[in-house]
Formats: structure tokens, sequence, C-alpha cells
């Protein structure tokens, strides 16, 4: 039996068509990149996560010369919110940005184990996190929960 997958998504012609909150959220994002420790690779990524009560938590990816021992951005900040604010921690949004090594803006989609962490933290606090997405050309992409980006998630109860 053949069956179909669709995710649907929203995507804005530019970040100007975003509430102001989202917009701010993305810049905190690229200014996240900033502080990407990323001498191997040289593609600086920056997260930022939008915590319920409207603080911003920020994080970037940091790499290390034995390779599986660094960290993506999208982790560092989601760790380091969930450290700061416990079972209190409810996550209402995510922002990724990205600068490749000649200082351009680049796309930055999740990986797997970042999408992974993502799930487990939406099923943690009980609700969705949206995840918005910069691209080239000025749009952004809108994801309602991260299970709209890993649909066939690893989890103890299917």
């Amino acid at each position: 039996m053949k069956k179909t997958l669709a995710i649907e998504y929203d995507e804005y012609a530019s970040k100007g068509e975003l509430p102001i909150a989202d917009q701010e959220l993305i810049e905190a994002a690229q200014r996240a990149t900033e502080g990407s420790y990323s001498p191997y690779s040289h593609f600086r990524v920056g997260a930022a996560v939008r915590m319920k009560d409207g603080t911003i938590e920020i994080g970037s990816n940091q790499e290390n010369l034995a390779y599986p021992s660094g960290l993506c951005a999208e982790r560092v900040a989601l760790f380091g919110a969930s450290a700061r604010y416990g079972k209190d921690c409810i996550i209402k949004a995510l922002a990724i940005a990205a600068v490749d090594g000649e200082g351009k803006a680049a796309e930055a989609s999740p990986c797997g184990a970042c999408r992974q962490v993502m799930i487990e933290q939406e099923q943690r606090q009980g609700c969705n996190m949206r995840i918005l997405l910069p691209l080239n050309d000025g749009s952004v992409r809108e994801y309602n929960s991260a299970s709209d980006l890993l649909p066939f998630v690893f989890a103890a109860e299917l």
C-alpha cells in the first residue's frame, strides 16, 4: 500500500511580514551567529528561542576537533534554556540563522538530532513551538511544530 506524507508550512516573502516579536527572534538568531566557534566548517549558526514569558535565549554552534564533541546552535539554545528554566521551560518559538564562510547569510535547517531534541522539548512542555527559518532570498519559512520537520519521530510511545 502506497501512502503519501504532506508537510504544511507558511512562507512569508520577507521578515517584515512577520509580527514584531518574530522579527526580533530572527534578529537575535542572526546576532547569535557571532558567538559561533566554527574553525572547521566556517559555517556559523545561531539559534534563538522565545520563552513563554517573552524572554529570548540564544545559542550558537560550537565545533570541536574531535568532531562528534561539537554541538549545534539549536541544541545549545534549547539545552541552555532547559538548564536555566528547569521544569518551567516553555519555549514558544525557535529561530535559526546562519552565515557562510564568506560572511553571507545562508540557509540552515536543523539536523536530525536537533529535530529530535526539539520534539522531546515539545513533549515535555506539553505544547508545540513554532520554528522560523530565514531563507536566502529574504523569505521566511514557518513550521507550527518540530514534528513538521521530523514526522517519524523516535519516541517511546508511537
